[in-house]
């Protein structure tokens, strides 16, 4: 049984649909990329299973159990947490109280969670009294990812982490994520830079037009023709 199972996907917003027909799934401790051309639908299914975009059609389980039909404050309690491309961070609050935000379901903040995301990110213990807004892009994108962990999550959603970034941050953010994955925590994460997305994880769907086009390893994307020709520049 999948971590993250999706069948026969239509969901959207209101009575606009963006996806139809989806399938994909993620298994335990899986590293998983959805790439595709913009306007494929490919944060529209990551914000399906957590709640925020409408599921129309199909079914969402989560390591055995519904959620398609749960609000995100409900999905988040199930053991997942998403990371949005933008507005990740709260900018006038600290660090720390980032954090804390992050597990705010829980009565204390448990300090081995904080120990465990410092270590993934020393910077955040360094500027841990920081407003939020003073970091750099690349150093809020940890932090948002930080804080998404506070919850020791099953599987992590991950909206374009590399968006916005300085072309010197990608590769060192892409590592982060898989440090996350290395530890654990399962990952599926919508990415525009498909090349080095693929590269490094497990396995791929490839969407557009809001249907799924492609499904394989990473590895076999990379190497296939027609992936390459019409969604990977060539």
């Amino acid at each position: 049984m999948s971590l993250l199972d999706v069948s026969a996907l239509d969901a959207g917003y209101g009575e606009l649909q963006v996806l139809s027909n989806v399938d994909l799934h993620v298994e335990e401790g899986e590293y998983v990329t959805i790439v595709g051309p913009n306007g494929a639908g490919k944060s529209t299914a990551m914000k399906a299973v957590f709640g925020i975009a409408d599921r129309l059609d199909g079914s969402i389980t989560f390591d055995g159990g519904d959620i398609g039909d749960m609000d995100p404050e409900e999905v988040i309690h199930e053991g997942l947490s998403y990371v949005p491309q933008v507005d990740n961070v709260f900018p006038s609050l600290t660090v720390e109280e980032n954090l804390r935000l992050g597990a705010y379901i829980l009565d204390e903040t448990p300090e081995e969670r904080r120990r465990a995301v410092f270590e993934r990110f020393p910077i955040l213990e360094e500027r841990l009294d920081a407003n939020a807004g003073t970091l750099s892009g690349g150093q809020q994108q940890m932090l948002a990812m930080g804080a998404a962990l506070m919850l020791d999550p099953d599987l992590l959603l991950l909206d374009e982490p590399s968006a916005g970034l300085a072309p010197d941050l990608v590769t060192e953010m892409f590592d982060r994520v898989d440090a996350v994955n290395d530890s654990g925590t399962a990952v599926l994460m919508v990415e525009q830079n498909a090349k080095e997305a693929l590269r490094r994880c497990d396995r791929g769907y490839v969407l557009a037009q809001g249907e799924n086009r492609y499904e394989g390893s990473g590895r076999d994307l990379l190497g296939d023709d027609e992936v390459r020709k019409q969604f990977l520049g060539g």
